[in-house]
């Protein structure tokens, strides 16, 4: 019998605070300061000045979904993602009516600081935009 394991997704990125802000706005996720702090500023100052903002997390509030982990790499993102996030908003929708949670969806992470590359239309129930994080890093609205 298999044995189910927790996962986290990580990031690589320049900010890690900012993409973090951007997943928990997008996701509905909390990103709490580590254990023994009450905020991530005063998590912040107790480490060495090269630590600093060096990474952040973020957690879905129900405890369903996987924790979100950035880390402060110093490359630039160069390649598309191997990997991405497709955000679920359409399920059990087809045709005009997931069009049209999938552009409401579109429009709310707009001003978040999200970028719309394409509309995947299929007339169907495989329709998804394709989109960018305040990083470049490509997810999905499906």
């Amino acid at each position: 019998m298999a044995v189910l394991r927790q996962f986290q997704v990580t990031f690589d990125c320049a900010d890690p605070a900012r993409v973090a802000r951007f997943w928990c706005e997008v996701l509905g996720y909390e990103s709490n300061p580590p254990k023994g702090f009450d905020s991530w500023e005063e998590y912040q100052a107790a480490q060495p000045p090269e630590e600093r903002g060096s990474w952040s997390a973020c957690t879905d509030p129900t405890g369903v979904g996987p924790r979100l982990y950035f880390q402060r790499v110093p490359e630039g993102k160069a390649v598309k993602n191997r990997v991405h996030l497709d955000v679920r908003v359409g399920t059990g929708l087809i045709g005009t009516e997931r069009l049209a949670a999938l552009e409401a969806e579109c429009a709310r992470l707009l001003p978040l600081g999200a970028v719309r590359v394409q509309l995947l239309y299929d007339g169907g129930d495989d329709s998804c935009i394709a989109m960018q994080d305040v990083e470049g890093n490509e997810f999905c609205i499906d």
